[in-house]
């Protein structure tokens, strides 16, 4: 995962090296609501001599439950893959990250097993911060309350945190979040984050068809769920070079030349020539140009890319590429 934060896929308290102060979420996009809980975290954990930990979920409770339900469409879009997301939590001064796997076991666990058995004895957990809302064990029985009532008896200290809002008034969360990349506002997003958007992925090989067009890509798979708007986007491209590399890349299906449905972000850099096949790349998405669109031809999708690329240019000019 090129990260140094200790990634454990069970909470038992020998596999983790001391107590610790702890968030619990999914932390889908690690927003600046997200970034004000992880903050507490790791000021509390330096003062008690403490790993700062966050407990998260693979998947989605609620991809779990609309799965269960066969109810696909009530599975959330998903901002960011678990590679960004380990790396934000670390750049977060999060050193120790508990992936635990949410299924029917996990989703059946009482509030008191989960507070006992998984926060203090397999966790560890001695300072504990999650939302005012925060509610966990089966049918969601468990919330704050109960959880400062256990935790007391067991030397855990328990702190919440209201809602962050950003400049505008608006509560910070992954929902907003998601809204502004389903309509292409990578403005908006960036105020909810915190940083730009950005994908990170190996670099894989294509089908080369960009190369017959005299616009080589660079193309990376991104989640199947991606909250991100499917289209052409201007982008900055981390990895390959001391500075980052302009260029225009597309986000989606490619429904021109092909129809399996997989999502691919395929990115033509401007004026390098780069052999970054299996480079691990960081994309940073900065403009919205267009939807994704299916063509009638090669040569009417040609000049697309091509104007797709000149306002790309365009966009970069005042700022130097």
């Amino acid at each position: 995962m090129n990260t140094s934060s200790s990634i454990f896929r069970q909470a038992r308290a020998p596999l983790l090296r001391r107590p610790t102060a702890l968030s619990i979420g999914n932390f889908d996009g690690v927003h600046l609501g997200h970034l004000a809980m992880l903050s507490q975290v790791a000021d509390a954990a330096r003062g008690g001599a403490l790993v700062p930990t966050v407990l998260t979920f693979a998947p989605h409770p609620r991809q779990f439950f609309a799965e269960q339900n066969r109810r696909p469409e009530l599975s959330p879009p998903q901002i960011s893959g678990l590679r960004d997301k380990l790396s934000a939590l670390e750049q977060a001064g999060i050193e120790q990250v508990v992936l635990t796997r949410f299924n029917r076991a996990f989703a059946e666990m009482s509030a008191q097993d989960f507070i006992e058995k998984l926060l203090i004895q397999g966790l560890q957990a001695q300072w504990l911060i999650v939302g005012e809302d925060f509610r966990f064990g089966r049918q969601r029985s468990g919330d704050v309350a109960l959880l400062k009532k256990i935790g007391a008896q067991h030397g855990l200290h328990v702190d919440t945190l209201s809602e962050v809002k950003d400049l505008n008034g608006h509560r910070v969360s992954s929902s907003e979040v998601r809204a502004a990349l389903a309509t292409g506002d990578l403005t908006q997003a960036q105020s909810l984050l915190g940083r730009p958007y950005t994908m990170t992925g190996h670099v894989v090989h294509g089908k080369k068809l960009g190369r017959t067009l005299n616009m080589p890509t660079l193309n990376m798979r991104v989640t199947p769920r991606c909250a991100a708007r499917s289209g052409i986007y201007v982008v900055r491209v981390h990895g390959l070079a001391q500075t980052a590399l302009s260029g225009v890349a597309s986000l989606g299906v490619r429904p021109t030349v092909e129809d399996d449905g997989r999502i691919l972000l395929e990115t033509h850099l401007f004026d390098v020539n780069i052999d970054a096949y299996g480079k691990l790349i960081r994309v940073e998405l900065l403009k919205h140009l267009r939807d994704e669109e299916k063509f009638p031809d090669l040569p009417t999708l040609t000049a697309a890319m091509h104007a797709d690329a000149q306002h790309a240019r365009a966009y970069f000019a005042p700022h130097g590429l």
